[in-house]
């Protein structure tokens, strides 16, 4: 395994072993050296291509010694268009990196993303925005903050297709008085009218919000939330799907003239 090889995957706490790219060097601090036959190809969502690309490595790839177990590497990656991004690594060694058969990990993973390049595509419509700041979020280890914006989204969505189904915020109660209904009421009609929870997680659509809530309040770590991220946004953009199929079915049924109640055409 080479050091491109690990670059190329997204971060483990696991140490790998990897062919020596450092070998006699003095590994000062401060002391800066290029990468030779360090290839990185990292998956990307292109603008300009609208598509996932890979990017690979473009010109020269350097590092910068910290210590002799710790560097941080530096480079950019390319798309067969042109669109770039730039990534820097911190990368750890659990003996001296100088060896012939260093192990290592990758501590943290940064990039900086020009306009022509995303982590997603933009099959979320307005939601895209929110959905990608959460994904960056997330991999720059805010864990919390990442989570903010998966809440958003997903009261955004329960918000608008109530309003849509003109279902009311409000209730009177048996005092005569307007109140708001809670978000697991609320939330409970808005699927009732509109089936917006995949069925796979239908009885649990409210116990999500809760628990999205309860990072953003702050009863988890902000290791737990990361640990979490990824579960938390399959089931958020699971909603999202959800409405988007059920939107294509039903305009699959207007295009063929199918009633939709049931009813036995005449």
């Amino acid at each position: 395994m080479t050091l491109g090889d690990i670059l190329s995957k997204a971060p483990t706490d696991e140490y790998k072993q990897v062919e020596g790219f450092l070998v006699n060097k003095k590994g000062k601090i401060g002391q800066q050296e290029k990468l030779s036959n360090c290839n990185i190809a990292l998956n990307y969502y292109c603008n300009n291509c609208d598509d996932i690309r890979t990017f690979c490595s473009a010109g020269n790839i350097s590092c910068i010694f910290e210590s002799k177990t710790l560097i941080s590497i530096d480079g950019i990656l390319a798309c067969n268009c042109g669109a770039t991004v730039r990534v820097w690594f911190l990368v750890e060694s659990k003996n001296d990196i100088t060896l012939a058969s260093p192990e290592i990990r990758i501590l943290k993973r940064t990039e900086k993303f020009s306009e022509k390049v995303s982590l997603i595509d933009n099959g979320y419509g307005n939601f895209t925005d929110s959905l990608e700041k959460a994904k960056r979020a997330a991999r720059e280890g805010f864990g919390a903050g990442s989570i903010v914006y998966l809440r958003t989204v997903f009261e955004s969505v329960i918000k608008q297709v109530g309003s849509k189904e003109n279902i009311e915020k409000t209730f009177i109660d048996k005092n005569g008085k307007e109140r708001h209904k809670t978000t697991e009421r609320y939330l409970k009609e808005v699927d009732e009218k509109r089936h917006i929870i995949p069925s796979e997680f239908s009885a649990d659509g409210y116990k999500l919000f809760r628990e999205l809530s309860g990072v953003v309040h702050g009863d988890y770590s902000e290791d737990e939330a990361l640990q979490k991220f990824d579960a938390f946004y399959r089931l958020v953009t699971g909603v999202l799907e959800k409405i988007k199929t059920n939107r294509e079915l039903m305009d699959a049924i207007g295009t063929l003239g199918w009633h939709t109640g049931g009813e036995e055409n005449e």
